[in-house]
């Protein structure tokens, strides 16, 4: 399985989205400060994750979340949590 994740940045409560085939791991390796791109951005949260068949249906779920209309599906997902947590 391959996965596409949102993380939610504690520290600017920004998101993160990325791609992997082992969640855990990875997710580990953020909270750990090892991925450059959010050392700087946490404590981080995984808000939101989908399972994928495949690497490239995983990618072009990412490069979809990244989009404008992405960013739109994922905030009226995740709305309820976000609310919760302002």
């Amino acid at each position: 399985m391959f996965y596409t994740y949102v993380l939610l940045s504690e520290n600017d409560k920004n998101f993160y989205i990325g791609s992997t085939n082992d969640l855990k791991i990875r997710f580990d390796e953020h909270q750990k400060g090892l991925v450059v791109s959010t050392a700087q951005r946490r404590p981080l949260r995984l808000i939101y994750y989908e399972a994928c068949l495949n690497q490239n249906d995983a990618v072009k779920r990412e490069k979809y979340f990244k989009s404008g209309f992405g960013r739109r599906f994922l905030r009226n997902r995740v709305e309820a949590y976000l609310k919760k947590i302002s």
